[in-house]
C-alpha cells in the first residue's frame, strides 16, 4: 500500500511551476467556455478543468486519509467536487477545483519569493579550490579542502572556504555575507570567507574553516532551518481546520435532512473548505521570513517571530554588538616637550608591528589607516607576556606597555600623567604607556568605539515600548560610559555567563518576554535562555550563531527595531487573516443554510477568501516600518 501511495504522490507533482500555470491557464479557458457555452462540445467544458485541477485534489485526499487518517482541507474540497458532480453542477466543481490550485499556486509563489533571497545562497556555494602543493597549482573539489591547505584564488572567482591571506593583495565583493555593498581591499593577515567573490588581483590564502565549518554552509543551515511550520499558532490553525472539517459534514447531513435539498448541502461543503484558514498563518510567516531577509537576518524557525512580537525588554551584550568589538586609538599624548604625538604614535607602532597581542596589533592598524604612513622599521623586538614589546626604532630604545612594565624598569608616571590616564581608565578605556630611552614620553588610548548606529536604534526600540537592558562581563565603569551615551537606563556589568542568565531567568519569572542579542560564547547561555536569541551572524562565534534564533548576518544593529515591529505587523496580518476567514466561512454557510447560496456562487465566495488571505500575507514581503 506505501508503494501504492508513493506513487500517487508523485503523480501529484505537476512539474514546476511553469507547467501548473499552464494547467490553470487551459482550465481557466475551459471554464469560460463553459459558462458561455461557447463552443458546441459533446461534454461540459467544465470538466477540463475537474480533470487537470480535480484530480490532484482528490488523490492528494486519499493519500492523506490512507496514510496517516488526515483530515484537512483536501478531503472537504473532495467532497464537495463529487457532491457537485454528483447533482450536475459540472461548473461549480470545476470553479471549486481551479479556484483552489490557484490559491496554492499563490501561496507557493508567495513562499518562493520569501526565501529567494536566503536560498540564493545554496546555489553560491563554491565547487572547486585551487590547491597548491609543492609549487605545483591542482584543482579539487571545494569538499576536499583540508585546514592549513595553501590555495590560490583568481581574479573573478569564488573564495572556495574561509582562511588568511598569505601573499597578494585585492578586493574581495562579500554582500553575500555582510551585505555591503562596495568592495572591500584586502592584504596579507585579512581574513576572507567562502562565497565571497575576489573582484581583482590574484591571492594564496591559509584555509582555516572547510566544509560544513565553512561561512557559507553555516549560513546555508540557519536558511534550511527556517520552517514556518514550526510555528504553535500553525498547529492551531491545523486543529480549526479538522474540526471544521467535522462541522461541516454535519451541517450539510442536517440541512439535507431538514430541508430535502441536496444542493443546499453542497453548497454547505463548497463554501466551509477551511483553504483561508489554513493558509492564514504559514504565508503571513513566510513572507515575513522573506522581509526579514532582505534587511539582514536569517530567522531560523517561524515560531521565533511569533514570540518576538511579545517580547517586552531586549537585553544587549555590549562588546561586538553595541559596539564594533575591535580597540580603536582615540587619543595619543606626549609628555616631553622633545617628542611630538605624531612621533610618539610613529614610535610606539613601529614597535608593536610584530606583536601578537590584540592592543599592539590596533595600534600598528590604526596608525597605518590614520596616517597613511609606512611602519618604521624595528630591531631587536621582545615581547613581555602580561605586560608590553621592547624594540629598537630609529636608534632608539622604546618601551611600549602597562604600569606593570614601567614599574619593572624603574620608570615613574608623573601624578599629573596618572591622573590624566585615571580619566580614561574611569570610561573602560585602555591606557598604553611608551618610553623612549627610559624616560615616559607618553602614552596612548584605546577604546571599542561604539557603532554609528547604535544610539538611533536604541532610541527606536523605546518608541515600540521594548525596554533596553545593558548585560555586560565589562567593568561597571565602561557599561556605565557605554549605556549613557546609548540612553540605556538599566546596566548590569561584571556579568558572568551565569549572571546574564540569571538575570534573563529573573525577568521571565515576572512574566516578562526577553530577546537577548549577543555576539560571544559565552553569550550562548543566554541566547538559548531567552525567549529570542538574535546572535550577530557576521562577528559572532559559531556557537553564538547555533544558539540563537535568528541570526543577523551582516551587524547592522540599526535594522533591530525593524525587525521587532515586523514581527507585530505580522502577527496583526495573522490575527486579520484568521478573524477574515472565519467570519467568511460562518456568513457563507449561513447563506447556503438559508439556499441564498448555490454552489457555483459559494465556490467564487470561499476561494476568493483564500486569494484575499494571501495577498494579504504578500504584503508582508515589502512591508516597512514607518519612520519616527
Amino acid at each position: 500500500m506505501k508503494k501504492l501511495m508513493g506513487k500517487l504522490e508523485q503523480l501529484l507533482e505537476f512539474g514546476g511551476t511553469k507547467k501548473d500555470i499552464t494547467l490553470l491557464v487551459i482550465s481557466g479557458i475551459a471554464l469560460i467556455i463553459s459558462l458561455f457555452d461557447l463552443l458546441p462540445l459533446p461534454f461540459n467544458a467544465a470538466w477540463v478543468a475537474i480533470i487537470l485541477c480535480g484530480v490532484p485534489i482528490i488523490l492528494e485526499a486519499i493519500i492523506g486519509l490512507v496514510t496517516a487518517f488526515d483530515i484537512k482541507a483536501a478531503v472537504l474540497v473532495s467532497l464537495a467536487l463529487i457532491a457537485s458532480i454528483w447533482i450536475g453542477e459540472d461548473f461549480a466543481a470545476g470553479e471549486v477545483a481551479f479556484i483552489m490550485q490557484l490559491g496554492a499556486l499563490l501561496e507557493d509563489l508567495t513562499v518562493a519569493k520569501a526565501r529567494a533571497g536566503i536560498e540564493k545562497l545554496v546555489h553560491l556555494t563554491p565547487q572547486t579550490a585551487r590547491v597548491i602543493n609543492g609549487g605545483t597549482e591542482k584543482t579539487v573539489a571545494a569538499e576536499q579542502v583540508k585546514i592549513n591547505d595553501l590555495l590560490r584564488v583568481l581574479p573573478g572567482e569564488t573564495v572556495p572556504v574561509d582562511g588568511v591571506i598569505t601573499s597578494g593583495q585585492t578586493s574581495v565583493n562579500q554582500a553575500v555575507m555582510t551585505g555591503e555593498s562596495l568592495p572591500v581591499d584586502k592584504t596579507v593577515g585579512d581574513e576572507v570567507s567562502s562565497g565571497t567573490v575576489n573582484q581583482f588581483g590574484a591571492f594564496e590564502m591559509k584555509a582555516t574553516k572547510v566544509g560544513e565549518d565553512s561561512s557559507i554552509q553555516r549560513m546555508i543551515r540557519l536558511v534550511r532551518s527556517a520552517d514556518a511550520g514550526k510555528a504553535k499558532i500553525v498547529s492551531i490553525a491545523d486543529r480549526f481546520a479538522t474540526w471544521i472539517v467535522v462541522i461541516a459534514l454535519t451541517a450539510a447531513a442536517l440541512t439535507w435532512a431538514f430541508s430535502g435539498q441536496i444542493i443546499r448541502a453542497v453548497t454547505i461543503l463548497v463554501v466551509f473548505c477551511p483553504c483561508a484558514l489554513v493558509l492564514a498563518t504559514p504565508t503571513a510567516i513566510m513572507a515575513a521570513i522573506g522581509n526579514a531577509t532582505k534587511h539582514g537576518f536569517l530567522v531560523r524557525e517561524g515560531d521565533a517571530l511569533e514570540r518576538l512580537a511579545k517580547v517586552s525588554k531586549i537585553t544587549f551584550d555590549k562588546t561586538g554588538t553595541l559596539t564594533y568589538g575591535t580597540p580603536k586609538v582615540i587619543k595619543t599624548q606626549s609628555v616631553l616637550p622633545s617628542v611630538s604625538q605624531e612621533e610618539l604614535y610613529a614610535l610606539c607602532a613601529s614597535a608593536e608591528q610584530l606583536s601578537e597581542h590584540p592592543l599592539g596589533k590596533a595600534i600598528t592598524r590604526c596608525y597605518k589607516q590614520e596616517t597613511g604612513r609606512n611602519i618604521l622599521p624595528a630591531e631587536g623586538f621582545k615581547m613581555i607576556p602580561g605586560r608590553g614589546v621592547s624594540a629598537v626604532v630609529d636608534e632608539k630604545a622604546v618601551l611600549a606597555g602597562n604600569r606593570e612594565m614601567l614599574a619593572e624598569q624603574n620608570i615613574e608616571i608623573s601624578g599629573e600623567v596618572s591622573l590624566q590616564a585615571e580619566k580614561y581608565l574611569m570610561q573602560g578605556c585602555t591606557v598604553i604607556y611608551v618610553t623612549i630611552n627610559q624616560a615616559l614620553a607618553g602614552y596612548i588610548v584605546l577604546s571599542d568605539t561604539v557603532r554609528e548606529e547604535s544610539a538611533a536604534m536604541i532610541d527606536n526600540l523605546t518608541n515600540l515600548n521594548v525596554q533596553p537592558v545593558l548585560l555586560t562581563g565589562d567593568h561597571e565603569n565602561a557599561a556605565t560610559a557605554i549605556a549613557k551615551q546609548l540612553h540605556i537606563k538599566e546596566v548590569h556589568a561584571g556579568c558572568l555567563p551565569e549572571d546574564k542568565l540569571n538575570w534573563i531567568s529573573s525577568y521571565q519569572e515576572k512574566k516578562e518576554a526577553v530577546c537577548m542579542i549577543g555576539d560571544g560564547i559565552n553569550d550562548a547561555p543566554a541566547l538559548k535562555a531567552a525567549n529570542v536569541g538574535i546572535a550577530m551572524g557576521g562577528v559572532g562565534s559559531d556557537i553564538a550563531v547555533d544558539a540563537a534564533d535568528i541570526a543577523l548576518v551582516d551587524d547592522e544593529v540599526k535594522e533591530l527595531p525593524h525587525l521587532i515591529a515586523l514581527s507585530k505587523r505580522m502577527m496583526t496580518t495573522i490575527k486579520l487573516n484568521l478573524t477574515f476567514s472565519m467570519t467568511l466561512n460562518f456568513l457563507a454557510i449561513a447563506l447556503a443554510i438559508t439556499g441564498i447560496l448555490n454552489p457555483v456562487i459559494g465556490a467564487l465566495v470561499h476561494n476568493a477568501g483564500s486569494v484575499v488571505v494571501i495577498i494579504n500575507s504578500a504584503l508582508l514581503l515589502k512591508w516597512k516600518r514607518r519612520k519616527e
